[in-house]
């Protein structure tokens, strides 16, 4: 039988996680059968030509009418609205799978992971490039031993969107409704990778020390002869402490010229080094212990994470298949009543250590999350 799926927002995660429904079926053969369902929104008009674009037989625009109806919710919508209709779809046995970061405040991102606990349903984060075959294959030689101890984590995600001091203001920019800036949109992922990454091998971060920085304090409203207010960061560094005493570097900004999605994560080890950079989505850099430096290994083989899926070896993956990759282990979990991960509370984990780095640029001293 076909899992009815219902999605919240139709913009740019509506858009990628449609596009990986429809590739299920053409790809992976053994993903579970689905029906796009329902498409939420408030704008009627729009939401209508979103429906028949992406391939939505019925459109809402309330999402309450909705999650009773469907196998399984996606919440796509801005950070403020991840809570509420999460939520009741878990209190309503229906799975969710939720866009990161989880929510804009530590206190709601709780309140999300102990509904997801009392729920008997899978309840993901949307953090998908731990779905990136090269990250998979990383976490299979960290896994096996084959960094030794992990001594240094690096971490950095660069944009330049917003370097334009005349760049329109959007949600994004509020902290009311997003949370915060780039520490939570951009930093989120950063901190997810980490802890999938050098996690077991290093354990949880113990403490931390974060900057946040704001340089364009006010932003020109789209259409309109008025200005709002930045009320979010722009950048953030951070110094992190592993429980094992290990080293965390991490930092994130949307203003970093000639940067459009430079996401890059470095793991250090008494016996070799990993280098990723989602820049070269198919290449993973490893030293290894006996190796006189970094090679590049180019991970497309059929024997690689995901890849029998996809094409000859050489023909690379890009950005998009990364959705197909987490909504087939989503939506099998669904089918098969198993747990999926990254689940809520890895979502609640990844808001512990962003909340710590606020609080620590609050005070200027090191905090624990």
């Amino acid at each position: 039988m076909a899992l009815d799926i219902g999605i919240l927002g139709y913009r740019f995660m509506g858009k990628a996680h449609s596009n990986a429904l429809a590739r299920l079926p053409m790809f992976f053969p053994d993903a579970p059968e689905i029906n796009r369902h329902t498409l939420v929104g408030r704008d009627e008009e729009a939401l209508a030509e979103a429906a028949d674009e992406l391939g939505f037989e019925h459109t809402s625009t309330e999402w309450a009418d909705v999650i009773d109806e469907v196998d399984a919710f996606y919440n796509l919508g801005p950070n403020h609205v991840h809570a509420e209709p999460s939520i009741a779809a878990l209190e309503a046995g229906t799975p969710v799978f939720c866009e990161k970061p989880l929510a804009p405040t530590l206190d709601t991102a709780e309140e999300m992971r102990d509904a997801a606990a009392d729920a008997d349903v899978p309840a993901g984060n949307a953090f998908n490039y731990r779905f990136v075959p090269a990250i998979q294959y990383a976490k299979g030689l960290i896994d096996d031993g084959e960094l030794g101890d992990i001594r240094q984590v690096r971490g950095s995600y660069l944009q330049d969107w917003l370097v334009d001091p005349e760049a329109p203001w959007s949600w994004r920019n509020s902290k009311e409704l997003a949370g915060s800036g780039a520490l939570g949109d951009l930093g989120a992922h950063t901190v997810d990778l980490a802890r999938f990454l050098a996690g077991d091998a290093a354990g949880e971060i113990a403490r931390v020390s974060g900057h946040l920085k704001t340089f364009v304090d006010e932003r020109p409203v789209e259409g309109e002869e008025e200005t709002r207010e930045v009320t979010v960061d722009d950048a953030y560094t951070a110094q992190a402490e592993y429980e094992n005493g290990a080293t965390g570097t991490f930092e994130a900004s949307r203003v970093a010229d000639g940067h459009k999605n430079d996401h890059t994560i470095q793991i250090h080890g008494t016996d070799g080094s990993l280098k990723f950079s989602l820049e070269r989505l198919n290449e993973l850099e490893y030293k290894r212990a006996d190796g006189r430096g970094y090679e590049t290994i180019l991970v497309t083989d059929g024997s690689d994470p995901y890849v029998e899926h996809w094409w000859p070896p050489g023909h690379v993956l890009g950005w998009e298949h990364t959705f197909v990759h987490e909504n087939y282990e989503f939506l099998s979990a669904v089918r098969d009543g198993e747990e999926f991960r990254p689940s809520f509370e890895d979502g609640y984990e990844v808001q512990r250590i962003l909340n710590a780095v606020e609080r620590s640029d609050e005070s200027g001293q090191w905090v624990e999350p």
